[in-house]
């Protein structure tokens, strides 16, 4: 009976195939990590993954709070569906948005886009909240630090 066979071996351009595959995605997965970006994803780290946290450590939550043209301080939905970017890509780039805090202008202008019926954002705040552990529970309220302001432009 003609046919694959257990013994059957793979030919020159099979190996040759599965051999220019790995070394891609190998190639991919370090090049995303040298840059440390969510953006290589999924061929490089995924910074919302969660970890183990020691028992006397920091916890840094980052945000963005907009003041709306109808007068209301709301915090500002970090997801595709909200404004149109992920939590993870503020958190990778606050450096970045600190230094220049125009950049904050992409959010406003994403949810504006995303949500035409809905109060328009006036100003915008990114904020990192800590929580302090000690001995594995939280040490008090989080306290809260205003990295950078943005007067939205329309």
């Amino acid at each position: 009976m003609a046919g694959v066979t257990d013994g059957e071996r793979l030919g020159r351009v099979g190996k040759g195939l599965r051999v220019l595959v790995a070394v891609a995605g190998i190639g991919l997965l370090i090049n995303g990590s040298v840059r440390a970006s969510d953006d290589a994803w999924p061929f490089g780290p995924m910074s919302q993954y969660a970890m183990t946290v020691p028992d006397d450590a920091r916890i840094d939550y980052t945000r963005i709070s907009a003041v709306t043209d109808a007068g209301t301080t709301v915090d500002v939905p970090l997801n595709i569906e909200g404004a149109g970017v992920a939590r993870a890509e503020i958190e990778a780039r606050a450096g970045e948005i600190v230094n220049n805090p125009s950049l904050l202008q992409q959010v406003a202008d994403g949810w504006a886009r995303k949500h035409p019926d809905k109060p328009k954002y006036v100003k915008l705040e990114l904020i990192r909240d800590t929580t302090q552990l000690v001995k594995g529970r939280v040490e008090g309220p989080p306290t809260s630090q205003i990295l950078a302001t943005w007067q939205v432009k329309r």
